[in-house]
């Protein structure tokens, strides 16, 4: 008796097997014909892109300290780091906080991006202060460590929104 109910489970299993098998071939086949289909009309699929905020260069012209005060505040940096990220000394970031100065839009484009890196951050580790201690490790990245430095360079800032992409879709290396 035993064996027969054992019997009978491998065929629901070989039953269920087969029926799954005909079910992804016919979902392949009416995948590859709406392919063909609106290949022949002229239509091609469109990728789905994440939407990217895109820095207007008013808001980069205008931009002052009491605006770069906002972005700081969110972050744990030390205003020693900020200098670093922003190529700037010190002494300039504590002049811009006396009369609220305009920095120049290197300086603005860089802060703006740090925000940007910041919010991913933020998203991928749930708090800054995680992301913040996240790559104060040096984290292994496929083109090599990331660091803190990486914050202060285009490229560098480019790798980490990458790795941190690749977190959020589950591919850690």
């Amino acid at each position: 008796m035993r064996n027969q109910k054992n019997f009978e489970a491998s065929d629901i299993c070989r039953i269920f097997v087969r029926h799954l098998s005909d079910y992804m071939k016919k979902k392949e086949k009416n995948t590859v014909n709406k392919l063909i289909t609106s290949q022949s009309k002229g239509e091609e699929s469109k990728p789905v892109y994440r939407s990217t905020k895109v820095i207007s260069p008013i808001k980069v012209k205008d931009f002052n300290y009491s605006e770069f005060k906002k972005i700081a505040d969110k972050a744990p940096f030390t205003q020693a780091e900020w200098a670093s990220i922003l190529h700037v000394s010190e002494r300039t970031l504590q002049r811009y906080a006396k009369n609220n100065g305009s920095f120049a839009p290197i300086n603005a484009e860089r802060a703006l991006q740090i925000e940007n890196v910041l919010k991913e951050g933020t998203f991928t580790f749930g708090k800054v202060e995680n992301f913040y201690n996240w790559l104060k490790r040096n984290p292994y990245m496929l083109g090599g460590n990331l660091s803190f430095e990486s914050l202060t360079s285009a490229s560098g800032i480019e790798r980490i929104l990458t790795q941190l992409h690749r977190i959020q879709h589950g591919l850690f290396a």
